[in-house]
């Protein structure tokens, strides 16, 4: 088997980013090819106004929230919104028995009340450019794949360093079309962000688990937080003296609303897509490695509802992890779902009926010829080692126990060599022990590790299970540790890490946590992980060589690139679909649908007092549509993924109408393949989220900034 490895110098006129259809994620700096077609469904504004690189445009006001989420400014005070769900685990972090601002919600009388978040950071693109020159140049086919991918980490590496010179900015390098262009971006990353208000759970997360993924919906997704700087306007840590972030721009609120058909297009930070893979890739994903993670997270997620519905504590607990393990469960299923109703294999199947058909007739494409073999016989070898990795995040380190007694290696390493940093390692593991044990319930993590922890080993090594005890009594030993491992009990650790020795990592090395942490983390990085990175690896330069030849193959269609958290537009219009025979969905919902479903018996349905007499009443405001509704969500046709929750969902003026905060179950499969048909964007209504600030929380302080004189 030969493959002839190309790597050539691209340059943006190679790949067009011009846009026919609502399919589609389009850097902003190169907006200016797809302003006709936006213009023509539409926008009113120019594609200089959303992103510019000479004056302040729309990209000053759209941030990266966290690790995964997009925000965006809304005052000239710094104030931000963001989703619920983003904003979650700080939420849960500043939450008690006590301070129960999950079901409560939160809202800061004054500035002075506004809540710290030490973890938190968002980030401000100043500027991206492209810089495959710098990366590619001189890469010839004579380069092995190691070669050629030290090569470019080495050429990243000098770019950002170059970037970052003589300023406080943070620069990366992402690779487009799977390492056929390159794209430098410099962001502002600024650290003290306060949380300022969230609404209680029933109104955020209104439909929980059932309802999430799903359309209709009507959950008020909004969570506000403030950037934080010091007397410059420049990033600081926290600090008492900070102030609110004056910001280039901010986006101006609309109370006008959306209506059917209108153009609305979504700026934000869209995580991963793969519109490009092969079908073996796909088969893969849909038929081995998502039903695994499926049934992993069905087991622990029964688990934790089953123990939160009998402990209140558990349930705050254990709130922000359940949301992030069932937000990836649910939209795996209804991914599965889609491919197969799409029939995307069979699909790509006779698409590379037609690739190889042309590598043999076409002689310019005679180096492709081999290609689409090789990928094949690649994952055929790489699936045992992928379903271990699944198997390894999904089931053995399900357990908590695990994954923290591992954290405490390098303390032991530290304590045998006598290392000066011992005392710095004390103090950093007495943090994470206090984060850990705030929301750690042992006689749950038990369960966990009982139901889920023993997997059978597809690759012919020994399963990954608890230490081999003599008397093989599973169980026994599982309560063993839980009852006298230092890991398992937050006075135990905390008493241990305080009055610790150089001499006590022997007592470390007898836990049975840490001993059994051992075992599975060295089988994990001695035999599954190294070699699923180097079939990753070459897979990976596959499927460089299959993007190019894809485009070589289809000169006449529209290639954008996948997603890779780098910021993007999407654009389309307001569009209720048709998910199933004789099932109509209009693209709004309104409060009515929160009382129809109101559940007192499901915490998920329960509807706030104060909401229903508000709807009772009539008492919505400025904020109700023309029809005297309270409008609570709406959909559209903009292309999104994870990433895009939180972004800011803007009118043909580029004002801010809507939060975009999830996608239909019936288009999640758009990661892989867009259908315009079922694919749609839900988004908060603008107007629910400052009622709910203004009637129901009574904010008034916050409508004053966000609104001013719009309220008269």
């Amino acid at each position: 088997m030969k493959i002839f490895f190309t790597c050539l110098l691209v340059v943006s006129t190679l790949f067009p980013f011009a846009s026919y259809a609502d399919e589609g994620m389009w850097l902003p700096i190169l907006l200016n090819k797809n302003e006709a077609d936006m213009q023509k469904k539409g926008l009113k504004i120019s594609a200089e106004d959303i992103y510019s690189i000479n004056h302040s445009s729309l990209k000053d006001a759209v941030l990266m929230f966290g690790g995964g989420c997009t925000a965006e400014l809304v005052s000239d005070q710094g104030l931000l919104f963001t989703n619920h769900h983003c904003g979650y685990g700080q939420i849960q972090s500043h939450s008690s028995l006590e301070h129960d601002y999950l079901t409560h919600g939160f809202w800061a009388k004054n500035i002075g009340d506004e809540l710290a978040c030490p973890d938190l950071t968002v980030s401000l693109l100043i500027r991206m450019e492209e810089v495959s020159a710098q990366i590619l140049s001189g890469i010839t086919p004579q380069f092995s794949i190691q070669q050629k991918n030290d090569t470019i980490q080495a050429r990243i590496q000098r770019v950002v360093n170059a970037a970052e010179e003589g300023n406080h900015y943070k620069a990366s390098v992402r690779p487009f079309f799977y390492g056929n262009q390159y794209y430098l971006f410099l962001h502002e990353v600024f650290t003290d962000v306060r949380l300022v208000g969230a609404p209680p759970s029933n109104i955020g997360k209104f439909g929980g688990d059932t309802d999430n993924w799903m359309w209709p919906r009507h959950t008020g997704d909004f969570s506000i937080f403030r950037i934080y700087v010091d007397s410059q306007n420049n990033p600081a840590p926290y600090h008492i003296s900070n102030r609110p972030y004056t910001p280039k721009k901010y986006l101006q609120i609309s109370l006008d609303g959306v209506e059917e058909n209108d153009f609305t297009f979504v700026f934000g930070y869209p995580g991963r897509t793969q519109e490009y893979i092969s079908s073996y890739a796909v088969k893969f994903l849909s038929q081995i490695e998502n039903p695994l993670r499926i049934e992993a997270r069905t087991k622990r997620l029964d688990l934790i509802k089953s123990a939160s519905n009998q402990d209140p504590l558990i349930r705050i607990q254990y709130a922000a992890k359940s949301a992030q393990i069932a937000n990836a469960w649910k939209k795996w299923t209804g991914e599965s779902k889609g491919i197969e109703r799409l029939n995307v294999i069979q699909n790509k199947e006779e698409f590379e009926a037609k690739f190889q058909a042309w590598t043999q007739t076409n002689p310019q494409a005679a180096a492709y010829q081999d290609l689409l073999p090789a990928l094949k016989h690649l994952y055929i070898q790489m699936a045992p080692y992928a379903t271990m990795n699944a198997q390894f995040q999904e089931n053995i380190l399900a357990p908590e126990i695990v994954s923290f007694a591992y954290k405490f290696q390098n303390l032991i390493s530290q304590s045998k060599n006598k290392d000066s940093n011992v005392l710095n390692t004390l103090d950093k593991l007495k943090q994470i022990a206090q984060v850990y044990f705030k929301n750690y319930n042992p006689s749950l993590d038990k369960s966990i590790f009982e139901k889920l922890s023993i997997i059978e080993d597809s690759v012919g090594k020994e399963p990954l299970r608890l230490i081999d005890f003599p008397d093989k009594d599973y169980v026994k030993h599982l309560d063993k540790i839980y009852n006298t491992s230092i890991f398992a009990d937050a006075h135990r650790c905390m008493a241990f890490l305080e009055n610790y020795k150089i001499a006590d990592y022997k007592k470390i090395e007898k836990d049975l946590a840490y001993q059994y942490a051992q075992i599975v983390f060295s089988q994990y990085f001695q035999q599954t992980r190294p070699t699923l990175l180097l079939y990753q690896m070459q897979i990976d330069s596959l499927q460089s060589l299959y993007m190019r030849a894809q485009m070589e193959m289809q000169t006449e269609k529209t290639f954008y690139p996948d997603a890779n958290f780098s910021l993007r537009v999407a654009y389309g219009k307001v569009e209720g679909f048709k998910p199933a025979n004789a099932i109509v969905y209009e693209p709004y919902t309104t409060l009515d649908g929160i009382i129809e479903k109101e559940n007192p018996g499901i915490y998920d349905y329960v509807v706030e007092d104060k909401l229903k007499s508000l709807y009772k009443n009539k008492d919505f405001g400025i904020y109700a549509n023309k029809n005297g509704q309270m409008p609570v969500a709406f959909i559209a046709s903009n292309h999104t993924t994870g990433g895009n929750s939180g972004s800011p969902v803007l009118n043909a003026k580029g004002e801010l109408v809507g939060i975009n905060f999830d996608r239909n179950w019936e288009g999640t499969m758009s990661d892989i393949v867009y259908d315009p048909l079922f694919c749609r964007n839900i988004s908060l209504d603008i107007r629910y989220c400052l009622f709910i600030v203004d009637k129901f929380a009574g904010a008034q302080r916050l409508i004053d900034e966000l609104l001013g004189n719009k309220q008269k």
